[in-house]
């Protein structure tokens, strides 16, 4: 068969490419309806889709049209891509092709066995005809989308260090970005750029200095999929918390890049700014959530937007040209800062640092939001969030010294709700309750005003967007630890969310 060869050196320039199985430069750039070509959909993370066939008035006639079942003990916590009729989904160790019609598996592909963490895993990426996959034990492995069999497996990070790998990938350009987890230990955080045709290294960004410079910090890993914006060639990602965890004495200042969002050149990894979400955490709150890019008016004024609900408790919308801060407010209880600074960052209360008698800490270690997904819809300009309002007690203990967590955390209070904030404000406008002890689904909104999500009690849900107000809800047997995604074939609009270790595929009745 004939190669295709795309030549991405100016990729908004990119004419629309053939090919028999995967992606193009188009595609990924303005997905067609039938596809879902990356972890958010497209590249601004707002997990939006313009499809409409699925509305209010309808939405209670919502069925199971297939399930695929993965018979793997670990839970689905993938965004599955949708390229070309095919679905692709992974867990740790593990990537499904299933049709996209009727959820028959089309080939399974085996990772074999390793010393990795098998924590999660959060899907794949797809550029052209070859699929990229990170496994627990921090190698990249480049699949044929045809037929799953693999071209090369290179090493991203070091498993005997304490290195794993679960994110998906992010497609730009002539880049595979990858990031790194390892925060249980000492490691130092970075992003990496890939080639996607020999799987050699580009560029890598580090998050903290390197090894054995002075009361520097470690930690800092880039564990979630950032997004990008064509126009301003920047890719934007979260990195997380700094080590050792909870104790800070080894690490005094705000130790940068830890707890962060970043923009980097994607051609080079040039920083190019940074907007520290929590200064100097003392409390495990990463700051890898979804950085979703809006453009719109910002009290009256046009903006190109980056908007975050961070693990700390506190949305920020920030000017994504150049970092600056719009706005700063919380979603929740938060009672760990004792302020907010001129640049729009918390100021940390050194008072509600970990202590050897405990202090009581709002929001919990796992924080307000984590990494479920959250939905932007344009319409009614409110960013939905599955929210995690929380209280813990925090510890330092000296005797665990200052490796790794370095402390003790124990949960006291929280419950599950999704959240609309609206954005020029920070105000939450309406709020839905998930369940006591939460829920791990993400949410998508569409051009008809639904929003889908999931609850604490293995609920899907369809909500009205405008009001939180619930049409429609089935029973799937377990937890949502996905964040649910659309897409259309032949006329007829499907709705992927996994639960347990099953796919469910949603549609309304096809037409007789």
């Amino acid at each position: 068969m004939k190669k295709t060869v795309l030549c991405l050196v100016s990729f908004l320039a990119l004419a629309p490419a053939v090919f028999a199985q995967g992606t193009t430069g188009a595609m990924l750039l303005d997905p067609p309806a039938d596809t879902w070509p990356g972890y958010h959909g497209d590249y601004s993370g707002r997990r939006h889709s313009k499809l409409d066939q699925i509305n209010p008035g309808n939405v209670s006639q919502l069925g199971l049209a297939w399930a695929f079942q993965t018979h793997q003990q670990a839970e689905l916590k993938s965004s599955p891509l949708v390229v070309n009729g095919v679905v692709y989904l992974s867990v740790p160790d593990n990537v499904w092709a299933v049709d996209a019609r009727s959820g028959h598996q089309l080939w399974h592909y085996t990772y074999p066995p390793n010393k990795g963490l098998h924590i999660g895993h959060r899907g794949v990426a797809m550029y052209g005809d070859w699929l990229y996959f990170t496994t627990p034990d921090a190698h990249l492995i480049s699949l044929n989308s045809s037929d799953g069999s693999v071209r090369w497996n290179v090493k991203v990070a070091e498993v005997e260090k304490g290195y794993w790998t679960s994110m998906a990938p992010l497609i730009v350009q002539n880049h595979v970005l990858v990031g790194v987890s390892g925060d249980f230990d000492n490691l130092r955080g970075y992003v990496r750029s890939i080639d996607p045709e020999t799987g050699k290294t580009q560029w890598e960004w580090d998050s903290t200095p390197p090894p054995g410079t002075p009361n520097a910090t470690t930690g800092g890993t880039s564990w979630m999929t950032g997004t990008y914006d064509p126009e301003l060639n920047l890719i934007y990602w979260g990195t997380g918390n700094p080590t050792p965890v909870l104790t800070a004495a080894t690490r005094p200042g705000d130790d940068l890049y830890t707890c962060s969002i970043v923009a980097l050149d994607p051609s080079t990894g040039t920083l190019k700014w940074a907007f520290q979400a929590s200064p100097h955490d003392t409390h495990d709150w990463d700051a890898s959530e979804t950085p979703v890019l809006v453009d719109g008016d910002f009290h009256g004024k046009p903006h190109k937007m980056l908007m975050q609900t961070s693990r700390n408790g506190y949305f920020f919308v920030l000017d994504r040209t150049d970092g600056k801060s719009l706005l700063t407010a919380p979603f929740g209880p938060v009672n760990w800062a004792s302020g907010i600074d001129k640049k729009g960052q918390p100021i940390p209360n050194p008072a509600k640092e970990p202590a050897r008698d405990g202090r009581l800490v709002a929001p919990d270690e796992g924080g307000m939001t984590n990494y479920r997904s959250p939905s932007f819809d344009p319409k009614t300009g409110l960013f939905l969030v599955d929210a995690h309002p929380s209280y813990a007690i925090y510890f330092a203990k000296p005797e665990d010294g200052t490796f790794g967590w370095a402390g003790a955390d124990y949960g006291v209070w929280g419950s599950g709700v999704l959240e609309a904030i609206d954005y020029q404000t920070g105000k939450i406008k309406w709020s839905h309750p998930l369940g006591p002890h939460g829920s791990g689904a993400g949410v998508l909104t569409t051009d008809s005003g639904v929003c889908f999500t999931g609850d604490a009690n293995g609920n899907f849900m369809a909500l009205e967007t405008a009001t939180g107000e619930t049409l429609w809800h089935a029973g799937t047997g377990a937890s949502m630890q996905t964040s649910p995604s659309t897409f259309q074939l032949d006329g007829r609009q499907y709705v992927l969310a996994g639960s347990g270790s099953v796919l469910f595929a949603w549609a309304l009745p096809a037409a007789k």
